[in-house]
């Protein structure tokens, strides 16, 4: 079972809609941490932390019992400010890929918990497809990118 949280500022206001009606319509469970209504004057960090706190936590130790796996989808202009931010937070791997071939090497390779999708640059279909990519897609557990992400880990001390 998958557990999912979405969130985006003004600019990525209008994709976040379009990827709920599309999560609504396959009965995919997601959580919307905001921004509910369209504020041309919000800040993207404040959406990126409130997802990527809400995905760390239930990666915490405590919550490893479950057998969801939890992600995050934030959307804004770029995607790139939601990316810096969120992986400010301890444990959160969010990308930015613009090819079906980023969203699955950053899920097979990297174990990315965050997808990360730009309102300027995307469609509601390229969006679309680059979720059900990184949703569809496991970590391959390849000792080589188990290695490099406990390295990752280190650095978050």
């Amino acid at each position: 079972m998958i557990k999912l949280y979405l969130g985006a500022d003004h600019a990525g206001f209008a994709l976040k809609e379009s990827i709920k009606k599309w999560l609504s319509k396959k009965k995919i469970p997601f959580q919307d941490l905001g921004n509910t209504v369209l504020e041309p004057k919000d800040d993207y960090p404040d959406f990126a932390e409130k997802v990527a706190r809400a995905v760390a936590r239930a990666k915490a130790p405590s919550a490893r019992h479950q057998r969801e796996e939890t992600f995050g989808i934030l959307c804004c202009g770029s995607a790139q400010g939601m990316a810096i931010a969120a992986n400010k937070v301890k444990g959160i791997r969010a990308v930015v890929p613009f090819s079906l071939k980023e969203a699955q090497l950053s899920r097979e390779q990297n174990n990315a918990n965050v997808l990360c999708l730009s309102g300027w640059y995307f469609s509601s279909a390229k969006a679309i497809a680059l979720v059900q990519k990184f949703l569809h897609t496991k970590f391959s557990g390849a000792e080589r990118h188990k290695r490099r992400l406990r390295k990752i880990e280190k650095m978050e001390k």
